[in-house]
């Protein structure tokens, strides 16, 4: 891989991690016109879904039940029990609790991705280390120097059940990518996203009404997810997944705070504190370790 194409794969990384970290806005005011959290996932990876299928129909399926069974397991653990379980957590405990446990996967991918390929991809101290270091930096800017997380057991175990999923979504790209293009792959995960989220409706039934969908900030919103948070964005993030690898792709989540805090302070005028600062310094120096030690 030379210099140039690393630096193009690492640009596309931090540009899709920085327009997830935008995608709160949208749900929050989709949410605020009364759509929940279940049903905004559903209609932006149906539009996704559509989307993807209208330039990418000539192949159907997986060459094998198997590879079927792990795109499936790809919509579960990148699509419908990740954005539920990250979704729900937040009804029992705080948002910062959330943030912290759920921008821990990379720490969860790079064991995951080192105890499975353990011939071909060794831990290396160093590259641990800036990875706990990029995991320090994006805790402090999560706690923003308000160092009190509260306790909420149910709360804590759903966001961490979205963390493992994320971890295993990572885990499984590697596997997925070395046999199916990033647009095959991509359009399976909406799929399988969708079609693993009905099930929800039989416990909490109801959608929203076409007067609601065709309000012109409900619709904007939706076909911002759809389009660009969803099937841009998880495009490219598989394709960067591919090119760089599980644990050198995933490490850039823990820049999603940073983005995230940037846009609030453009968008929502919050304010941008030295711990932040000091967070973003951690997150960028351990990042920079971790993908110069890293080798996969």
């Amino acid at each position: 891989m030379s210099k140039e194409s690393n630096y193009l794969y690492h640009l596309v990384a931090f540009v899709t991690v920085a327009i997830w970290g935008t995608t709160f806005v949208s749900t929050k005011v989709l949410m605020l016109n009364g759509i929940s959290p279940a049903q905004i996932f559903t209609l932006r990876f149906s539009i996704a879904y559509i989307l993807m299928l209208c330039f990418n129909h000539k192949r159907l399926f997986s060459d094998s039940w198997k590879d079927e069974a792990k795109m499936m397991l790809l919509g579960i653990t990148g699509g419908s029990l990740y954005f539920l379980s990250e979704n729900e957590a937040m009804n029992f405990t705080t948002a910062t609790n959330t943030s912290l446990i759920v921008c821990s996967c990379p720490l969860f991918a790079t064991l995951l991705v080192r105890l499975v390929y353990k011939d071909t991809a060794r831990i290396n101290t160093i590259q641990m280390l800036g990875s706990l270091l990029a995991f320090v930096g994006m805790a402090i800017v999560v706690l923003n120097g308000r160092f009190v997380l509260h306790l909420a057991p149910a709360g804590d175990a759903l966001a961490f059940t979205a963390c493992i999923c994320w971890a295993f979504y990572s885990l499984l790209m590697k596997s997925a990518s070395s046999h199916y293009g990033a647009a095959f792959i991509t359009r399976k995960v909406f799929f399988y996203g969708v079609l693993t989220i009905l099930p929800y409706y039989l416990i909490k039934p109801g959608f929203p009404s076409l007067t609601t969908l065709t309000q012109p900030v409900v619709l904007g919103n939706l076909l911002f997810l759809g389009c660009l948070a969803s099937m841009v964005c998880f495009l490219t993030w598989n394709w960067c997944i591919s090119k760089l690898g599980a644990v050198k792709a995933t490490t850039w989540v823990y820049f999603n705070p940073i983005t995230t805090m940037i846009f609030a302070s453009w968008v929502l005028g919050e304010k941008i504190t030295p711990y932040f600062l000091m967070g973003a310094a951690c997150i960028l120096t351990g990042m920079y370790v971790a993908d110069k030690k890293t080798k996969e």
